[in-house]
């Protein structure tokens, strides 16, 4: 059992399981503002933020007071399309996201920094262990603890939906839909920072509850780490591997 204080920061695997991270949000934000020069609103009743790209193309929606839990909304124009992230989706897979979007619309400053996947979803979900099956209407991949899935399909509205909870738990449930035209390097950027079994770091107090003491869960200390944080945590993960097999 976890005997963690609730300021206190960790490192948890699998991502998918860490929970949306409050203290994040602003590495979804951040890099168009600083490093690209998007024009933003801030409404700070609501705490609703409206950036918009140069062209007027790209919009993001940031609306922590939508009652269905969608905080995030990225639409473009012509073709259109439209990307949704509801509360709980890890903010590490949104920004990757996010922060491609300069690449695609052609601005290639600081690419450097920001990598794009290279892969399909079915690519790195088999390369992840995820399990890869066949629907009525296309295909899905379940992540090794099943609580994560992946879904293709040939629907007219969502033909990309990927969707996790932990035993339909309060406060695990998130969604990330994806409309059609969606370009699929955007669908393979949020799942490479989404399967990815590099932690990510949360206070505790933001990691689901249910979450906090699931077998499923490798959460390490920060601070309180004998050696480099990460480097303890994969050591976690390696004593954890060796004992499964």
């Amino acid at each position: 059992m976890n005997t963690f204080a609730p300021n206190d920061l960790v490192l948890i695997s699998p991502r998918y399981l860490a929970g949306g991270g409050m203290n994040k949000i602003n590495d979804v934000i951040g890099p168009l503002v600083h490093l690209f020069a998007w024009p933003y609103e801030h409404n700070p009743r609501t705490g609703r933020i409206d950036i918009a790209s140069p062209c007027g193309s790209v919009f993001l929606d940031f609306a922590p007071d939508r009652p269905d839990g969608v905080w995030w909304t990225i639409a473009h124009h012509e073709p259109y399309w439209q990307i949704e992230f509801s509360r709980q989706t890890p903010s590490e897979a949104i920004a990757s996201v996010t922060q491609a979007l300069p690449q695609l619309l052609g601005d290639h400053r600081h690419a450097d920094r920001i990598p794009l996947a290279a892969e399909s979803v079915a690519h790195l979900a088999k390369t992840s262990g995820w399990e890869a099956s066949s629907t009525a209407s296309g295909m899905a991949w379940v992540s090794p603890d099943g609580h994560c899935t992946a879904e293709n399909s040939s629907g007219p509205v969502h033909p990309w939906l990927i969707r996790h909870s932990v035993y339909d738990g309060f406060d695990t449930h998130w969604t990330a839909t994806f409309t059609p035209e969606v370009p699929e390097r955007l669908v393979a950027q949020f799942f490479t920072h989404l399967a990815t079994t590099t932690p990510v770091e949360r206070v505790f107090r933001d990691v689901p509850y249910f979450v906090q003491n699931l077998d499923a869960a490798l959460i390490t200390p920060v601070h309180r780490a004998a050696v480099n944080p990460h480097v303890h945590h994969a050591g976690a993960q390696l004593g954890r591997a060796v004992h499964r097999r």
